[in-house]
């Protein structure tokens, strides 16, 4: 894990305006900047950005964050990922806790392979864009293929020289250990000798979620009908093929934007599809989608396009995968490239709009278009059509999540439909296979009770009274005003002996917080503030923002959201000082404190109410009914004081 040490060395650096201005164009307005929003399609700037606050948020998508929450949120990092993201862009040094000595081993290994991989990422677009051999041979190939130079240079693409050992030479040169170069696929080693691994094929680098180069495709460029088309990195510590998408780099956010994946075959399908303007597009490398690519697309979103050649290759390949597909709960459809064209050869052909207007078109469902190659090939034959029944019925049974009922019950309809079946049949059919499938996997049936009492549980808020939600929100709107101006205000001076902090939980004890606030979370932030405060450790707001616990961070992050702000324009109307939040915080912490005082005493009304009602002794009454006349004063002045009214 990375140590708090290193945490609050990149905190203490983090400039989200700078940050978030790497992804978004920003203006300033104000105090704060705007753009238009990452994460949703957008004409006018809703997107704005607090440097004061370091929070953002979208006015129109409602997505709000700090700089961590922006990169996991954009970039689809996690937690560790983004620290080390800001840690290398502020050229902090990473400190971990101690880990095992293997694990150590295994990050120094992963460490020396991304290194290398940069070295020969850099060695081989210099072949191609400034050697004699690669603008002769591989660059005038990208070229006649219809590759510009901005988009070669924009997917790093290269070249491996003819030369036996010319990369290998290089890198030896450069003191790379010949067994990490070996690791990482680019050199070979036969009988003592090493050797260049790619040569005479132009590369293809293949980036992790942070731009890292992971490995190399290399393909072929003049024809020899024994070596292969494409050699790729063998599997190591860092390229593990079975959970990699070639482009997903350069697709992420445009995926995210278009709420869709198109999938295709290979790396030139890639490259030509986004030199042509359709950038949410990825490559499998031509083999079966595993659940880790499946789930790298949902990370994005829920709706995938497989786009393959319309030859029987091409339909088998776009079909693998599938019921893979169908349990992770994307939406799955087809498109196939018609006269025996592929995705790289069709945009050209066709030009960028009508290739996005063919796909727009033709997409077909991929379970019933299944079905429908299933019974062409089966003919008349009633042996395979029973087979056919069962392996439909089987794919369905995938569809098991509960949100997915209605689709499958859906398919259910339509495949029976088209089968010439009885609906009810193959809904048996289809439960078997459910059935089956439940009882190897006892665990995914707790996971789908959870689910189901989840919902429950949301739909029972739903019979709550709209006048009983009213006040619970109220109550929650006073709660985050007293802890927002805690974060805010709290290391402030309150007078000449105390801060602000010591001034309020001298007011209200922090077991009384306990009581009083009903939002649990936010106790949890009192009780962190009280902590830190005795650890020596500065409770300010961007600690909490950039909490590690990120239901906290998320919590902070919407307390502190964007209210309201003055019209830089203020002064050409009015002359004077209008007072800020800056100003007045003594008012606001008095009034958020008053609130809560306020609180204690109408439950203490209330307490003091049961307990006559329940007593049947006189002199006890007396003292009830006197208690209940010195609360209901207290009640009264102090909400003289906050200028309120009482109901009675």
């Amino acid at each position: 894990m990375i140590t708090q040490n290193t945490i609050q060395q990149i905190l203490s650096r983090i400039d989200i305006v700078e940050i978030v201005g790497s992804f978004v164009k920003l203006k300033k307005r104000g105090t704060n900047y705007i753009g238009l929003c990452p994460f949703h399609n957008e004409k006018s700037p809703s997107f704005t950005v607090s440097a004061s606050k370091e929070i953002y948020k979208c006015f129109g998508c409602g997505r709000s964050g700090n700089s961590i929450g922006f990169l996991m949120e954009a970039e689809k990092y996690s937690y560790a990922e983004a620290l080390r993201w800001l840690a290398a862009k502020y050229n902090v040094e990473i400190e971990e806790t101690e880990t095992s000595p293997e694990y150590k081993q295994q990050q120094q290994v992963a460490e020396s392979l991304y290194i290398i991989n940069n070295f020969a990422q850099k060695f081989f677009s210099n072949a191609l864009l400034n050697t004699d051999e690669g603008q002769d041979i591989a660059l005038s190939y990208l070229k006649e293929r219809g590759f510009r130079e901005e988009t070669i240079k924009k997917f790093q693409l290269g070249f491996n020289p003819e030369a036996r050992d010319s990369f290998t030479k290089a890198a030896l040169a450069a003191q790379y250990s010949q067994e990490y170069l070996q690791k990482s696929g680019s050199v070979n080693v036969r009988e003592g000798n090493a050797y260049d691994n790619y040569r005479g094929r132009i590369i293809f680098p293949i980036h992790n979620q942070s731009g890292k180069v992971l490995g190399f495709g290399a393909r072929i460029i003049k024809s020899n009908d024994k070596a292969p088309k494409y050699i790729n990195t063998p599997e190591n510590e860092i390229y593990v093929k079975s959970k990699l998408l070639y482009g997903s780099y350069f697709a992420r956010q445009a995926i995210d934007k278009a709420d869709e994946c198109l999938l295709v075959e290979g790396y030139t399908d890639v490259v030509s599809l986004h030199q042509a303007g359709i950038e949410n597009v990825v490559a499998s490398g031509g083999t079966s989608l595993t659940p880790d690519q499946l789930r790298l697309i949902k990370k994005y979103t829920n709706n995938l396009t497989i786009i393959y050649d319309g030859d029987n290759a091409g339909i088998k390949a776009a079909l693998r995968g599938l019921d893979l597909a169908l349990e992770e709960s994307l939406n799955v459809k087809l498109v196939l490239i018609p006269d025996k064209e592929d995705p790289d050869s069709y945009v050209n052909k066709v030009g960028a709009t009508a290739f996005a207007d063919f796909i727009a078109n033709n997409k077909r469902d991929v379970i019933l278009f299944q079905l429908d190659i299933a019974l062409k090939d089966a003919g008349s034959d009633s042996n395979k059509k029973s087979i056919i029944v069962n392996q439909i019925a089987e794919t369905i049974a995938k569809i098991n999540k509960a949100e997915d009922f209605t689709k499958q019950q859906d398919y259910i309809k339509k495949c029976s439909e088209i089968l010439k079946i009885e609906e009810s049949g193959l809904h048996v059919l289809v439960n078997k296979f459910i059935r089956e499938k439940i009882t190897k996997a006892e665990n995914q049936q707790i996971r789908d009770d959870h689910f189901a009492a989840e919902n429950a549980a949301a739909n029972a808020t739903d019979t709550i009274d709209s006048e009983v939600l009213g006040l619970f929100n109220k109550d929650e709107m006073h709660e985050r005003a007293m802890v927002r101006s805690l974060l805010e205000f709290g290391t402030k001076n309150w007078d000449d002996e105390q801060k602000v902090a010591t001034y309020i939980f001298k007011e209200i004890e922090l077991n009384q917080l306990d009581e009083l606030i009903d939002n649990k979370e936010l106790v949890k932030i009192l009780h962190t503030y009280k902590a830190w405060c005795n650890e020596g450790i500065e409770p300010t707001a961007k600690n909490f923002l950039y909490h590690d616990n990120l239901q906290m961070s998320s919590l902070v992050v919407s307390i502190m959201d964007f209210n309201y702000e003055i019209s830089p324009k203020w002064k050409e109307h009015f002359e004077g000082h209008l007072p800020t939040r800056e100003d007045l915080f003594k008012e606001e912490v008095f009034s958020t404190l008053n609130y809560l005082k306020l609180k204690k005493i109408k439950r203490l009304i209330d307490e003091n109410q049961r307990d006559l009602e329940k007593s049947t002794v006189s002199e006890e009454q007396m003292i009830f009914i006197q208690t209940h006349q010195h609360l209901k004063q207290m009640e009264i002045e102090l909400t003289k004081i906050l200028g309120t009214v009482i109901f009675k």
